[in-house]
């Protein structure tokens, strides 16, 4: 019973019902309050509701109970540097699960190359949004503050420059991260008259890209797997 409602939570966090999953991990967490997996999707479902406060309230004793807990402390200085930025509001923007299935010719995922400092890619997760900026002579990708994140490869780099001056628009994700490589999720959202058939992308095999981000996973060994989520090209 209980990890049916744990993973009730998950899918409802997945497909963006912030509001469902909050009452479902605070059901869990009536059974047992140590519970840090419960804590950790509290505080996104709180996070992502823009009540920065009570989510880092919720982290800040994920750290209490268990001090090595690398999601609770990740969120934590997510959450401090956007609350000066945003107002204490957070939010990835990822309201469905469904954003990040792959279309032929509308999606792409991309390695970044020549990536940005260690300790600014250490508050970044999969499922955030970055920005892709098209100033200077190649396309980078950016947090929504600012940050450098890292730069699209020269020949993909050319080509979205090309399509952003026709009046293309995309949204980006991080899709996964770890120490030696970021690869982002790159998904159009409008294509200019202009373009007509003419896709973003080159055709090639598709798989489906499972977003689960680590802190709403249910047991604590998934949790560490996910944080850096398996290829799916």
């Amino acid at each position: 019973m209980h990890r049916d409602l744990a993973q009730e939570a998950i899918n409802a966090a997945l497909t963006g019902d912030w509001k469902k999953a909050i009452e479902l991990n605070k059901l869990l967490l009536e059974k047992d309050p140590k519970d840090v997996d419960a804590l950790n999707r509290l505080a996104r479902s709180y996070a992502e509701t823009g009540k920065i406060t009570k989510a880092r309230s919720l982290a800040e004793k994920v750290i209490k109970i268990d001090s090595f807990n690398t999601i609770a402390a990740k969120s934590l200085q997510k959450w401090k540097t956007l609350k000066i930025k945003n107002n204490g509001v957070f939010t990835t923007g990822t309201s469905s699960a469904q954003f990040f299935l792959e279309e032929p010719g509308k999606t792409k995922i991309a390695a970044l190359v020549h990536t940005g400092d260690s300790s600014q890619l250490a508050t970044l997760d999969s499922g955030d949004e970055v920005h892709l900026n098209n100033h200077g002579h190649r396309a980078s990708i950016t947090t929504p503050d600012g940050k450098y994140v890292g730069r699209l490869p020269d020949d993909l780099s050319s080509r979205l420059r090309k399509l952003l001056s026709y009046g293309n628009k995309y949204r980006v994700f991080i899709k996964s991260i770890d120490k030696k490589e970021v690869k982002v999720f790159i998904r159009e959202i409008y294509r200019s008259p202009k373009q007509g058939d003419i896709p973003s992308f080159s055709s090639e095999k598709l798989d489906y890209v499972s977003f689960t981000p680590p802190e709403l996973v249910h047991s604590k060994q998934e949790a560490v797997n996910d944080q850096t989520l398996d290829d799916a090209e």
